[in-house]
């Protein structure tokens, strides 16, 4: 770039001075004058008539190189040398500003290539102790030992065997709060470690880890093009030939056909058309803005892996999302606890001593409430267990120091044990864990799913641009419906199963597709969001598919057409903004180059306008664009 930056400015101040020349100095040779044009020329131009020619061997005749080489040596033929020279220098200028433009809008995107890590510090065991080899990543096998120092790039998904420190995500999630980590903590690759000494324990090899993945979306973020990049290159491809045609009959036909037309008017006229008809403003521009788009949505933590979901999110008009691990946290807490006959204290201590041998989520967050009180010490001497799917647990257990036999559970394990909860029928929103003691009812836990900070955010967002939301799920109607009540989602499904989701999915895209009996068709298209691992195949059929949670996970980046690596609903309203914005932007500069340069073609072909003219509507019509096409590079963050 510095390299033809000086070759363009040495030419450029050659043309200042032959134009000078033929200015001040009237009696300078004709030849003198051509040469010092002439060098001017081939300074600023050389590497184009060197592509034309390359690509006219190679049967490929019809591209800009070719329309501004004839238009140049054309307007030399005629002894247009300042406008030759113009054609050709401008050109170049817009050139280098093209190489900028998509420079600065792939460095959002290169910037995150830099989280490969070049190296991976082994651990292994030697006659004086730990020994730390530097070794490739790739040489790393799942289960090895790894050292990660202060400031090094975190190489290899593990977990932290010792060590505690601040971990930085921004590469990864956008995110510029650092997180802490400790032993027992996932770590991902492509962080950076800031403090501690960190020993991790490798859970994958390099090639199926985070930061690979990643790093292959990232590559092949730009191989789906949009429908309007598509089209864009067809329409350059039979464009070009068809405007030289049109040249070649504008410079021939009138002084054939016309008595008085003058040959080199009528030449001069055809090679303003001719470098009008450059297609660059399109075949720059458009592409560019896509990938600025692109570019945007990766600083805010968004992963698109192609300009086409772009644009299709632009014309969502319906939102599924799934519940739990999309609009809430994916992690059960106790949220109530309604004893009966005994302390809150007690009806925790007798559900956890029950539930302590279980794995089951709901057993967890009540193992974790009693730990949280210091509750679990009062707890002993468990045995029996007996769980039962779909019903719940009992036990034996010392609570207290009292021997008892405990059940806890949901309604119908109340009745297999002849007890009936003494609360009423109506069960409230959220899992019910009921407890019975010695056969007597103990009152019951509520526990449930707590929703994300920007769940509501999300929604609010979407409603805002006019997306129809609705929450399918797996759970409960009562929680589904409490969630739904409190966010503002327009329809609730509940009691879903992965393949209930699918059709529920067909049934609003066949709703899409709408206006059958109208005969109309709707281009609104609908997008699925979840969590990317039980909802895959939604997550394929919709027409956009985006992975919450996705950081970490192999079925998000694989099924996912997008992925949101911070886990923050609040994105999804973030990347439809971006969509419509980048389709805004793709939409202005079509309009305006085709504008500009059919306004000039015309008045190219009556004789109104002269060559610097036809520069500006070639080379100053895609500065213009290109420029435009960075405010598809901004994000504004909520």
């Amino acid at each position: 770039m510095k390299r033809r930056i000086k070759r363009l400015t040495a030419a450029g101040a050659v043309f200042a001075a032959a134009c000078l020349l033929r200015t001040f100095s009237a009696e300078v040779p004709e030849l003198a004058e051509l040469a010092v044009f002439l060098a001017a020329y081939l300074m600023a131009g050389y590497k184009v008539l060197r592509k034309a020619a390359r690509n006219i061997l190679r049967g490929s005749v019809f591209d800009e190189n070719f329309l501004m080489a004839v238009a140049s040596i054309g307007a030399f033929c005629i002894g247009e040398y300042p406008e030759a020279v113009a054609v050709m220098l401008f050109y170049q200028v817009g050139e280098c500003f093209e190489d900028f433009a998509v420079g600065k809008s792939r460095k959002s995107i290169t910037d995150l290539m830099n989280i490969r890590p070049d190296s991976a510090n082994l651990l292994e065991a030697g006659a004086d102790g730990e020994l730390v080899r530097q070794v490739s990543p790739e040489e790393v096998p799942a289960g090895s030992l790894i050292l990660v120092r202060p400031g090094e790039k975190i190489p290899l998904d593990g977990i932290v065997e010792e060590g505690t420190s601040l971990v930085d995500t921004a590469a990864l999630t956008g995110e510029s709060v650092p997180r802490d980590v400790e032993t027992g903590s996932e770590i991902l690759s492509g962080c950076i470690n800031l403090s501690g000494v960190l020993k991790v324990r490798v859970t994958k090899p390099f090639g199926e880890s985070t930061v690979s993945k990643i790093l292959d979306l990232v590559e092949n973020a730009t191989m789906k093009k949009a429908r309007t990049e598509n089209f864009i290159t067809r329409f350059a491809a039979v464009y070009t030939p068809v405007v030289v045609l049109a040249a070649v009959v504008l410079a021939v036909a009138p002084p054939l056909l016309v008595e008085g037309a003058v040959f080199s008017d009528w030449l001069y006229r055809a090679l303003n058309f001719l470098v009008v008809s450059c297609p660059c403003a399109l075949v720059i521009s458009v592409p560019l803005s896509f990938f600025g788009g692109i570019g945007g949505a990766s600083r805010a933590g968004i992963l698109v892996k192609g300009s086409s979901y772009l644009e299709l999110m632009a014309q969502a008009k319906i939102a599924v999302l799934d519940k739990t691990g999309t609009l809430t946290r994916g992690v059960f807490h106790v949220e109530t606890l309604h004893p009966v006959n005994v302390s809150e204290d007690f009806l925790l201590k007798a559900a956890a001593a029950a539930e302590m041998h279980s794995g089951h989520p709901i057993a967890q967050s009540l193992k974790r409430a009693a730990e949280e009180r210091g509750l679990l010490s009062a707890v002993s001497s468990i045995d029996d267990v007996n769980e039962k799917a779909g019903f719940g647990v009992t036990a034996m257990a010392e609570v207290d120091g009292r021997a008892c036999r405990i059940a806890a559970g949901n309604r119908k394990l109340m009745a297999e044990e002849g007890i009936k909860p003494t609360h009423g029928e109506a069960e409230p929103a959220g899992t019910v864990v009921h407890v019975a003691v010695d056969g007597s009812y103990a009152g019951y836990i509520l526990i449930a799913d707590q929703l994300k900070p920007d769940a509501e955010e999300a929604v609010a967002g979407l409603r805002a641009q006019g997306v129809q939301t609705v929450m399918l799920t797996g759970d409960s109607s009562e929680a589904a419906h409490a969630a739904a009540q409190k966010l503002g989602i327009d329809r609730v499904d509940s009691q879903l199963l992965p393949g209930d989701k699918v059709e529920k999915v067909e049934e609003l895209l066949a709703g899409l597709e709408g206006g059958r009996e109208s005969g109309t068709k709707h281009r609104g298209r609908l997008v699925f969001v979840g969590d990317g691992i039980n909802d895959a195949p939604v997550l394929a059929r919709a027409d956009v598919g985006i992975a919450m949670g996705g950081l970490g996970s192999d079925a998000a980046i694989e099924a996912a057409d997008i992925v949101i690596m911070n886990d923050e609903p609040s994105k999804i309203p973030l990347i439809m903004e971006i969509s419509r914005k980048t389709m805004t932007i793709v939409r202005q500069n079509i309009v305006f180059a085709l504008g500009i340069k059919l306004l000039v073609l015309m008045l190219s072909a009556i004789g109104y306008a002269n060559m610097w003219m036809a520069v500006f509507a070639d080379v100053g019509v895609s500065v213009l664009a290109i420029i435009n096409s960075f405010r598809a590079m901004s994000v504004k963050e909520k």
